[in-house]
């Protein structure tokens, strides 16, 4: 909120006050994006090639056996907005698809040394594409760039929308459908978003907590973050990290579990633990076709197609603005 001079609070104010109340709150949490530090982003990274983690892969390959479907009825001029875009190699596989279709790329994202990097990329690999990356939390509104009045794509791939609470999905699809509309005049707003799909708790415990111990690195590495934010003094190594299944409410939840009763200083502040105590520090929603095309219609989209890999792992959803 604004300061008593009207001044909004920096991105850093912002994590600060989720940080306390978080680490306040009954179940300790921390927010998701707080993972995405530079050495989050690199973590990432290698998750996404661990033989455990099958999103990727899945996603991947319905990108590109259908890209050019996907793409079909998008008119020429468009621009494409990817939420969330650190790694710019799902979007090429829909640029690439149809040359002259998406001939402006606007990545967007919180951790700015990741879309720096991405934007020069781009710029060797596909000289005739517009690139326009903003740093931003985009589950907030984003003011998009003039794109000379094309159309617009929006991305969402990852399943990265399985972090959000229901509620959160809601604000989320309606904030971006009003973003995704500005200054088109009424032009059709699409929306192509990556959903993971319900699957046995057999499969989807190892694909947050791998063999090879990445993903419980990545974890503890928010820890690293926050001492950064708040002047903290966590020890990483005095946190667990545990993945669960949680049946009722239809997610994996990842937990850090504090190895001893501690009290860590979170700037001015302490922060008591108990030994065996967690910060929730992310949730990943599973859904079904039905049940995200139900809950997008009630943001305002309508599901025009959807397509899944073999197995049923995973979903790419095609939105249309009503």
């Amino acid at each position: 909120m604004p300061d008593q001079f009207g001044a909004q609070p920096s991105q850093r104010e912002l994590d600060r006050m989720d940080i306390l109340a978080g680490l306040t709150a009954s179940q300790k949490t921390l927010p998701a994006r707080l993972f995405y530090d530079e050495a989050g982003c690199e973590l990432f990274g290698r998750i996404t090639g661990l033989p455990e983690y099958y999103v990727t892969r899945a996603e991947t390959a319905l990108l590109d056996h259908h890209a050019r479907e996907i793409v079909a009825d998008v008119e020429p001029g468009t621009s494409l907005i990817e939420y969330g875009a650190s790694d710019e190699r799902k979007g090429v596989a829909l640029i690439d698809a149809a040359p002259g279709t998406l001939v402006t790329y606007v990545p967007i994202d919180i951790a700015g040394p990741a879309l720096a990097a991405l934007a020069e990329r781009l710029r060797r690999s596909h000289p005739a594409l517009r690139v326009e990356p903003v740093e931003a939390d985009f589950t907030g509104p984003v003011e998009l760039p003039r794109t000379g009045g094309g159309r617009r794509l929006g991305f969402f791939p990852g399943s990265t929308i399985g972090n959000f609470e229901p509620e959160m999905v809601l604000r989320f699809l309606r904030q971006t459908r009003e973003d995704l509309a500005d200054g088109l005049d009424g032009a059709p707003v699409r929306f192509l978003i990556g959903t993971d799909l319900f699957k046995d708790r057999a499969e989807l415990i190892p694909a947050y907590d791998d063999a090879e111990g990445v993903t419980a690195a990545f974890n503890r590495n928010i820890l690293r973050h926050v001492n950064r934010i708040c002047d903290a003094d966590f020890d990483p190594d005095h946190f667990a990290h545990r993945a669960v299944w949680n049946q009722q409410a239809g997610r994996i939840e990842m937990h850090l579990v504090s190895s001893a009763a501690q009290t860590i200083a979170l700037g001015e502040r302490s922060i008591a633990f108990a030994r065996g105590e967690t910060i929730h520090t992310e949730s990943s929603y599973k859904h079904t076709r039905e049940g995200f095309a139900a809950l997008a219609a009630q943001a305002g989209w309508r599901s025009e197609q959807f397509w899944t890999d073999p197995d049923g792992r995973f979903g790419l959803h095609a939105l249309l603005a009503t």
